[in-house]
């Protein structure tokens, strides 16, 4: 996942719709951990579009 930090509003609405717990809100820094299955909700959830897929090409 690619977080753009100048559209990140700190909301935690990402963090809440994780299904496997992957998505930490630490201060005013989110972290992605290794049980990120690149699901989408947090990029769908996401009301500024901060969360963008990683572009596998």
């Amino acid at each position: 996942m690619i977080l753009d930090v100048d559209k990140c509003m700190h909301c935690g609405a990402c963090v809440g719709s994780c299904p496997f717990n992957a998505i930490f809100l630490r201060e005013i820094i989110l972290e992605f951990n290794d049980s990120c299955t690149r699901c989408g909700r947090c990029v769908k959830v996401c009301p500024v579009g901060a969360i963008t897929m990683e572009d596998d090409s």
